[in-house]
């Protein structure tokens, strides 16, 4: 009888101090992001206890691939998922795949954490179902040291940014690196170029689906392109280096340039981050205004998530001042709380250029249908490896248009 009672004590003092359990799958893998998120879970059990956070992480391409095999299993792996907003989140929205996190807000609303401007691309059909951790910017980064020694001022036009690229292969330096082993960094060109020559309205409508690939005014984008393949200005055998492997060639003072997100600062070396500055993508057209990509990076909740109620408490500690403030200033990035300043020089000059901007996408597979995007971010580097083959990429492309889009 003693024995009995002392189990059923012991039971009943293990149920009274057991922690609930929140499961994170996250795509942070680099060393920065991930040493972040650890210190934000860390936060987050000193201020409730009773939570316990187990963070699973993935390397970033095999997140995307798995993300979708998660999501549809009867039974749920995660309670919390690292993810995109835009079509991306949007897309899994309208399968049923992931849930709203209304009550995120309960007892205050959305523009009392986020700007308003920012709260379509995290809704479906009037419903919050995303929320934003982070953005960022896209420019055209290179070492300051080396554009002194060589008298390289930032380029404001076309014309002057090919100078550039001349002065720095003559000099034996590679004007522009760039890693496509993934092609999602081929589409950080094709928007740029395409929002330069065609402007934010025509870019939005093709990434709907609402404008032909063999559309006269998409050819004169590729024509741009061509340019920096023609004059040998990118990376040689790009398609096999990962992003953070081409950036190494800009650390070592190899390339002089790369268009690519803020987050390129995550992986630079210490004594290289102070000699990193970047510029806004020249002007192409004048009569076209400047347009920029803001990425926004969050979090969602599975459908089939075990712990929804724990799901909502984590997402509302996210979307705190305090948290938000902490991420983006170990990571030098824009907080998507209102409430929070830029971290840094580096970051306020970012924010300065989206402020300055006349409108802003997201990035091509975050705001074109996932299928459509797949297909296009491979053609991409399929015409840059075969830029005479541009014609018949483009009317497959369109063939894909069609089917996918139906119309």
């Amino acid at each position: 009888m003693r024995k009995l009672l002392v189990l059923v004590l012991s039971v009943m003092v293990l149920l009274v101090f057991a922690k609930e359990r929140i499961v994170i799958n996250s795509y942070m893998s680099d060393p920065a992001p991930r040493k972040a998120l650890a210190e934000l879970v860390e936060m987050f059990q000193q201020k409730y206890p009773e939570y316990e956070v187990v963070v699973n992480t993935f390397a970033h391409e095999d997140f995307k691939v798995l993300l979708r095999t998660w999501l549809a299993s009867p039974k749920g792996t995660a309670d919390v998922v690292t993810w995109f907003a835009g079509e991306r989140m949007r897309y899994f929205a309208e399968m049923g795949l992931i849930v709203p996190v209304e009550e995120v807000f309960e007892g205050s609303k959305w523009e009392d954490y986020f700007p308003e401007a920012f709260k379509s691309t995290c809704s479906y059909k009037d419903k919050i179902y995303f929320i934003p951790q982070s953005w960022y910017w896209w420019g055209v980064y290179y070492r300051k040291s080396v554009f002194e020694k060589l008298g390289i001022k930032e380029p404001k036009t076309w014309d002057e940014f090919l100078q550039v690229c001349e002065t720095l292969k003559r000099n034996g330096i590679v004007p522009i690196t760039i890693g496509t082993k993934f092609p999602w960094t081929a589409a950080g060109w094709f928007d740029i170029l395409n929002l330069r020559i065609n402007g934010l309205d025509y870019h939005i409508a093709l990434t709907a689906g609402e404008v032909p690939y063999t559309d006269p005014k998409l050819m004169k984008v590729f024509e741009y392109w061509r340019q920096f393949i023609d004059r040998g200005y990118l990376l040689p055998n790009h398609t096999a280096y990962e992003w953070q492997e081409a950036a190494t060639f800009l650390f070592r003072g190899q390339a002089g340039m790369y268009y690519m997100g803020q987050f390129i600062k995550d992986v630079a070396p210490a004594e290289v981050k102070d000699d990193l500055d970047f510029f806004r993508f020249p002007i192409i057209d004048p009569n076209v205004a400047l347009y920029e990509e803001t990425p926004i990076d969050g979090f969602m909740i599975p459908a089939n998530a075990p712990n929804k109620k724990g799901a909502i408490v984590f997402l509302r500690f996210i979307a705190s001042k305090e948290a938000q403030e902490k991420f983006a200033k170990d990571l030098g990035r824009l907080a998507a709380n209102v409430e929070v300043a830029p971290p840094d020089e580096h970051a306020r000059k970012g924010l300065d250029m989206i402020l300055a901007s006349a409108g802003v996408a997201q990035f091509y597979d975050r705001d074109t249908n996932p299928e459509m995007a797949e297909v296009g971010m491979n053609a991409f580097i399929e015409f840059m490896q075969n830029p005479n083959r541009i014609g018949d990429i483009l009317k497959r492309l369109e063939a894909e248009r069609k089917r996918i889009y139906g119309k």
